[in-house]
């Protein structure tokens, strides 16, 4: 596949603001053309008429809202997508013991089983090109463990497992299959979650009351504590690095605390890791 990224067609997802919104603008700057789905119509309608975007409604839950949407996409492509990003999901907080499991299956829904379906029906499009790039927006904690953060983690621990089957099984068709890995990005993903949390989770009568206070204060922030936090805009420029590169990589680690946290789980047993992550919130 050149790495020459105009007129390449680019499917998108979850693009109502972030990191989905800030790669579809720079892909679409540098000459994509970009189809940037979001889950929501008004989102899709600010897209459209803010930005400029190709754009329509996709609900990564809803295997029919898939279906739908990515056949008139294809339509309108002549039955090509070039570079395939995963980007949307969210994050359900919350103590393993108070997570209902209707809502990790909600969350699986969007986070893996969405990004599952979608992929599987693009495959053979790509393979009927001759190739193309599935870029998957996988996390710090696809490979690390926080306390609190169980839906996430597993639904991130689960698409790190099927990327790299995934990779496996398209070995040499001239798909690619590459996993961006970031720690802390200044976007909307804690205050999406922080109304998960609310919405799905019981404090009153949880033991771990005092974490959830913690939590909940985190999550209030507009930005990330961390220092290194990057900007979504950054975030974007390593998934436009991976879009255009020869040879795309497995994994890029984006940010300094999954370089910190890739070193750390390689480095320690797992008993002293443990006792450092079981003190973050």
């Amino acid at each position: 596949m050149s790495n020459n990224i105009i007129d390449k067609v680019v499917l998108v997802t979850g693009c109502s603001s972030g990191i989905g919104l800030a790669t579809a603008l720079l892909l679409k700057s540098k000459g994509a053309r970009v189809i940037a789905t979001a889950r929501k119509q008004s989102d899709v309608t600010s897209l459209s008429i803010d930005h400029y975007l190709e754009s329509y409604v996709m609900d990564l839950s809803s295997d029919l809202s898939i279906r739908t949407t990515l056949n008139h996409i294809l339509i309108n492509t002549n039955n090509r997508i070039d570079i395939l990003f995963h980007n949307a999901g969210y994050a359900q907080p919350g103590a393993v013991e108070d997570l209902p499991t209707e809502v990790l299956r909600e969350n699986f829904a969007t986070n893996f089983f969405g990004v599952h379906e979608l992929t599987r029906l693009v495959l053979p499009h790509m393979h009927q090109y001759g190739g193309g790039k599935i870029i998957i927006n996988s996390s710090v904690l696809g490979f690390v463990a926080m306390p609190f953060r169980s839906a996430y983690n597993a639904s991130k621990f689960a698409l790190e497992g099927w990327a790299d089957t995934l990779r496996l099984e398209v070995y040499d068709s001239g798909i690619t299959v590459s996993l961006l890995e970031p720690g802390p990005i200044n976007t909307q993903f804690r205050s999406n979650a922080l109304k998960a949390y609310k919405t799905n989770i019981n404090t009153t009568t949880s033991r771990y009351e005092h974490q959830y206070r913690q939590l909940e204060e985190k999550f209030s922030s507009e930005k990330s504590a961390s220092s290194f936090a990057l900007s979504a805009e950054q975030c974007a420029e390593q998934v436009y690095k991976i879009a255009i590169a020869n040879k795309s990589g497995i994994r890029y680690k984006v940010t300094v605390p999954t370089y910190i946290f890739a070193t750390l789980k390689r480095l320690l047993p797992t008993v002293i890791l443990d006792k450092l992550l079981a003190r973050g919130i």
